[in-house]
């Protein structure tokens, strides 16, 4: 090792003066801003070399000629410049070439690190120099500077403090005597905690934290039961371009907040205060036994009742509307559990960074169906306004503010979440989360950065030059490190034990690793005493794409998990074309349900046969369950299994059991289902058609194998006025109406950063009145939905638990050559499986404008029905009632654009 003149300074306390390490003042806690810089720093620089473990370092790309040192210095002052020597540093440390194999573990685990010299640190304490500016430096032998990075720590942390994977309380943990906090901070050199009394009131108190060696982790223990005061760390850390930095940060295993989190607070979540009467005691309704018993609505908090005028105006957009019984919303969700839904998954409830919890404003748009004035007025105060998603986590174990009824109190949106879980539960509801564990909405010294302000470039993952990976959209976070990994999993244990969530819906969790999923599903489980269904998106792209770092969840990956991923498959074939379509494509690419090849619009032109007969086989392998397993005989008549069909260059099938296919039409991303058809189907469809296409759709959802899907409003038409990424778009372009009377269509134009390049192909459309259904044509298609939902309900046949079950009961026919392709018609045996309910069920979706006959040889002579729910009274869709059965022939006639049900009662 190299001595300079500071080193002596450096061999004091963890290389720091004494004056530096003065005891941080109470005044900090309520300083200005919310971070000071104790020693500015020099320009930044990228990270390019990567710790491997806790003493081997790669340098991707670089030469291997020339003396490797590794320059610290724990105020950030260091400067490297090529052709100078390097300053500012306290010391360097000799870096040898590592001529032995990398350790098994750290090669696969940076497997996708570039080539370059692998070099070992000796005689140094690693773990304290950690907690410095760390530059590595390739010099000639005066010390002139060839080349300089940083260098990306995760290895060498995870390596060091193994034993942090182990801590049971991080956060803060009160008790009847004492308050614990817990942090884990290991490159920080000086922590302590600030404790207020109230939301706003100055700090009444600072604690210092003491450092764990083993864990990387810093405590204190302050006297009494701090419940319901709030807190925050301040944390001494050399942050890259800045220099050694003192934060002021909230906690990421906060358990709740005050209004806009700017203070973290104090809880046990099992204090009785804290939980609704009969909390502990209630159930959730008992209606999955298996994955596929799933049939999901999935509803934004807000969009349910900031509408309703049924609901009192203090409680709309907020939790407690889910209380009030009466409310058109309420009954709406009731009747659906009644005709068999059985989950709820809200969007993000978690707290977000883009709402301000006080003083949102609330824009009053008006205007022409297809004028520009709306938009322009949401995006005015489209980053101030009350509205998100809520795909921009800021604590992932806090209840979000903005639907509480005083977001100031921590306590209230703790007993408040809780209290809309009970009342969904007493509806006849379970009830699911959204959580986006695969970014945060700000990473490095901004001032909604948590994560990265406690461990600088350590919870995101990071690309070759050092720079935070965006392929999310936001600051992707790294799951494949150990503590990362470990606050997802406890924050995930977080939710379903003390919020009872029976189920997650994972965003982007093709970011996620395999092995970190599987252990979050036996954490959870074990955790519960229960089964705790885990379905996400699992698209595969940006810097983890088909497995760059890591084995994903995502699609092809998953299969044999049990975790469900949604099916884009089915989804395109019926919708036609893809996500990402702008321009005419978005009118020309029809798909099965709205016209391709047999209904053409004006611009989709002639498209030959064998497409409309490809979209009938991709149709049938989602009903299928997307099994990679399952035969399924295509238009040429060969019998390929689903990993034999293609899709966009990938296999097809890719499930291993229909518990892990999502099957979906429509949900928040993209443009509803009404808005997809009116771009697509023929400007002279009538709007009672339009709402019998939006069925079919609903139908293909209901009748396939796997968890069914459903957006909120999709049985009700909903439209976002063409928008196809209304995440920001306000409150007047999410808005759902219970009342049954519109659905919004032609409200405007949908906002310009979305949607611009497309408003010309848009006006007329939303300009035309004849686009916007009618009264009568909302109520069919939410009637005709709740048959489908019953339907679903009544027969395990819709939902079964194996691929060699969906194998050896699932039979198409009208299939082959000579098919009628705007026809699906499916065969279920229900001989001798539990719950069947029935001896067996034909089911039909022809999506055609004209009725149909269709035959099935091992029909003749069967004593069918139409299903009971098709005969009722009340049955939404009377027209499948038309559907009629010939034993003699074999025969089914199925009427126009109708989805029909047969069944067979079982033998005695």
């Amino acid at each position: 090792m190299t001595s300079f003149p500071r080193h002596a300074a450096l061999l004091a306390f963890l290389g720091l003066s004494s004056t530096a390490h003065a005891a941080i003042p109470l005044q900090a806690c309520d300083a200005p801003g919310f971070a000071t810089t104790l020693h500015a720093a020099p320009a930044t620089l990228e990270a390019r070399a990567v710790w491997l473990d806790r003493r081997l370092i790669q340098w991707p790309g670089m030469a291997s000629a020339g003396r490797f040192r590794l320059y610290h210095s724990p105020d950030g002052a260091i400067v490297a410049t090529a052709g100078a020597k390097v300053q500012g540093a306290a010391g360097a440390f000799e870096l040898v070439r590592n001529t032995g194999a990398v350790p098994a573990a750290a090669a696969q685990r940076f497997k996708y690190v570039g080539a370059g010299p692998v070099l070992a640190v000796n005689d140094a304490d690693l773990a304290q120099l950690q907690r410095e500016q760390l530059v590595l430096v390739r010099e000639d032998l005066d010390g002139t500077v060839l080349a300089a990075t940083r260098l990306q720590a995760a290895g060498a942390l995870d390596d060091l403090y193994a034993a942090a994977q182990q801590i049971p309380d991080l956060g803060a943990t009160p008790s009847p005597s004492s308050t614990g906090f817990a942090l884990w901070a290991p490159t920080t050199q000086q922590a302590a905690v600030c404790v207020y009394d109230k939301p706003s009131s100055p700090a009444r108190a600072i604690h210092p934290l003491a450092f764990d060696a083993a864990t990387g982790a810093w405590r204190a223990s302050v006297p009494g039961d701090l419940s319901g005061r709030y807190y925050t760390y301040l944390v001494d850390v050399v942050a890259d371009g800045t220099g050694l930095v003192r934060n002021r940060v909230t906690d990421p295993y906060s358990v709740s907040m005050n209004a806009d989190s700017r203070r973290s607070y104090i809880a046990d979540l099992d204090a009785a205060k804290l939980k609704p009467q009969g909390w502990d005691t209630h159930k959730a309704p008992v209606t999955v036994k298996a994955q596929t018993d799933m049939s999901v609505y999935e509803l934004h908090v807000r969009d349910f009742s900031r509408d309703d005028t049924s609901v009192p105006l203090n409680k709309r957009g907020k939790y407690a509307a889910f209380g009030e019984t009466r409310s058109n919303g309420m009954r709406h969700l009731r009747a659906l559990a009644q005709a068999g839904l059985t989950d709820i998954h809200l969007l993000p409830v978690y707290d977000i960074a883009s709402v301000p919890e006080r003083g949102c404003a609330v824009p009053r748009p008006a205007g022409a169906p297809d004028s520009e004035r709306q938009q322009a007025l949401v995006m005015k105060t489209a980053h101030s306004d009350c509205y998100n998603w809520g795909y921009d986590p800021f604590h992932y174990n806090a209840p979000e503010g903005s639907y509480a009824s005083d977001p100031d109190d921590g306590a209230r949106r703790i007993v408040e979440l809780r209290e809309m879980v009970m009342n969904l539960h007493r509806a006849g509801l379970r009830v699911g989360m959204d959580v986006v564990y695969n970014h945060t909405f700000a990473a490095g010294q901004q001032e909604k950065s948590v994560l990265d302000r406690i461990v600088p470039g350590y919870y995101h993952r990071l690309d070759a030059n050092g720079k935070v990976a965006q392929s999310t959209c936001c600051d992707n976070t790294a799951t494949e490190n150990a503590m990362m990994g470990k606050l997802m999993i406890e924050s995930s244990v977080l939710w379903a034990r003390h919020y009872r969530m029976d189920s997650f819906r994972f965003d982007l969790m093709g970011h996620q690793p395999r092995a970190t999923m599987e252990r979050l599903q036996a954490a959870v489980n074990a955790a519960t005493g229960r089964s705790v269904q885990l379905i996400g998106e699992g698209w595969n792209f940006g810097e983890v794409e088909n497995g760059a770092r890591f084995v994903q969840a995502s699609q092809l990956s998953l299969n044999g998990s049990g975790i469900g991923t949604f099916s884009d498959r089915a989804r395109d074939a019926a919708r036609g074309g893809g996500a990402g379509d702008s321009g005419d494509a978005v009118v020309k690419q029809q798909g099965w349900i709205n016209g391709l090849v047999y209904d053409p619009n004006a611009k989709a032109g002639e498209r030959p046969r064998s497409d409309l007969l490809q979209a009938a086989d991709l149709i049938r392998l989602g009903l299928a369950g997307t099994l990679r397993s399952y035969a399924v005989v295509n238009a040429d008549g060969v019998a390929r299994t689903g990993e034999q069909m293609a899709y966009g260059g990938q296999p097809a099938g890719y499930a291993s059991a229909p518990g892990e296919t999502v099957n979906y039409v429509e949900n928040h991303d993209n443009q509803t289902l009404y808005d997809a058809n009116a771009l697509k189907l023929p400007l002279a469809t009538s709007s009672a058609d339009r709402a019998r296409v939006q069925v079919l759709g609903l139908a293909l959802t209901a009748f396939s194998q796997g968890v069914a899907y459903y957006h909120a409003g999709s049985d009700i038409l909903r439209s976002k006025s063409l928008d196809r990424n209304s995440f920001n778009s306000g409150d007047w372009f999410n808005r759902l109406d219970w009342t049954y009377k519109t659905n919004f269509f032609g409200t405007g134009l949908p906002p310009a950063p979305d949607n611009a390049k497309d408003w010309l192909l848009f006006q007329p459309l939303l300009a035309n009145p004849a686009l916007r259904p009618q009264p009568q044509d909302i109520a069919f298609a939410r009637g005709a939905f709740r048959d489908l939902l019953a339907i679903r309900a009544s027969s395990t046949l819709f939902r079964l638990r194996t691929a060699d079950e969906v194998a050896q009961r699932l039979r198409f026919f009208n299939v082959g050559p000579q098919q009628e392709p705007t026809v699906i018609a499916a065969h279920l045996d229900g001989r001798g499986y539990a719950g069947a309910g029935f001896g067996s069920i034909r089911y039909f979706i022809n999506v055609d404008k004209v009725a149909h006959v269709v035959s099935d040889e091992q029909a003749r002579g069967k004593r069918l029905r139409l299903h009971p729910v098709h005969t009722a009274a009340s049955a939404g869709d009377k027209r499948a009632g038309e559907a009629r059965f010939d034993a003699a022939s074999g025969s089914f006639s199925i009427p126009a654009r109708t989805a029909v049900v047969f069944v067979e009662e079982q033998a005695p």
